[in-house]
């Protein structure tokens, strides 16, 4: 049974989206912010939104939104013995603004250090994804679960995200792919969700916020997959990913990965 507090977040996180991104999707006009990156009046509004609602609920407990200040960031880490929702308004920006329908809204709570609850909403689809620390992880409701099987690396489907990668990684990624094929879609936080929901089999990112990953990993692990990353860290230092369905892919995964780096690092070029 689903936490009633779990319940509430999911239902809140549903409102604030299919209020203030939704209605947007495909009349927005973006803005860039001083790092170059790009944001919508959706971000904004979904951020106050929920800003507002939760303080509504639970006053005591402050929320770090991507679309506040690097000083209100370090502020808000500094000071989070009371525990601390963070939350992406709107993970895939970039997608939302060029009118593609992948996107969604991100909220974590973080207590003593650990994620405890997560929420990811995506309003295309009206697919919400949830879960609790220990206690399992839904979509719509019905319980995921991942299951075991025998693929091989050959036959997954892989979600990698190249822009953070190094050259050398990308391009033997590309030009001779130890998987089946491979997809990057552009919302964190749904990366981690479809994973959790077995679209995918594979995956890796070279660097990640708290915002982007909180809910989604959470959701992932809950669901039983593995993954190699720092544990949550309430810091704005971006985190690489690398995760798998299964403990045998996670294993074959990390251990082309790192022949890969090897090698590269190699002076002949060939694996050390």
């Amino acid at each position: 049974m689903v936490n009633p507090q779990l319940e509430q977040l999911t239902n809140l996180v549903k409102q604030a989206a299919l209020n203030e991104v939704k209605p947007r999707f495909q009349k927005t006009n973006p803005q860039k912010k001083s790092d170059g990156t790009i944001i919508t009046q959706a971000d904004l509004g979904c951020q106050q939104w929920l800003t507002d609602a939760l303080r509504q609920q639970w006053p005591a407990i402050p929320l770090l939104g991507e679309e506040m200040t690097p000083a209100q960031h370090h502020q808000l880490l500094s000071n989070s013995e009371a525990g601390l929702w963070v939350l992406d308004p709107l993970d895939g920006t970039a997608n939302f603004a060029a009118g593609f329908p992948h996107f969604s809204v991100s909220l974590a709570l973080v207590q003593s250090g650990q994620v405890t609850q997560g929420v990811v909403y995506d309003p295309v689809r009206d697919e919400c994804f949830s879960a609790e620390q220990g206690e399992g992880a839904w979509l719509n409701g019905s319980r995921l679960e991942l299951i075991p099987s025998q693929s091989t690396l050959e036959e997954c489907i892989a979600v990698v995200d190249f822009k953070r990668l190094s050259p050398a990684l990308a391009t033997a990624l590309a030009v001779k792919p130890p998987f089946r094929s491979q997809r990057s879609l552009g919302s964190v936080a749904l990366d981690w969700c479809w994973l959790a929901a077995a679209r995918g089999q594979i995956y890796h990112h070279g660097g990640q916020s708290l915002w982007d990953y909180a809910a989604g990993r959470l959701i992932f692990a809950e669901a039983g997959g593995v993954f190699s990353a720092p544990e949550v860290s309430l810091s704005l230092e971006k985190q690489p990913a690398v995760a798998a369905v299964s403990d045998q892919l996670h294993h074959a995964w990390r251990g082309w990965l790192e022949r890969m780096d090897k090698s590269a690092d190699s002076p002949t070029g060939h694996p050390a």
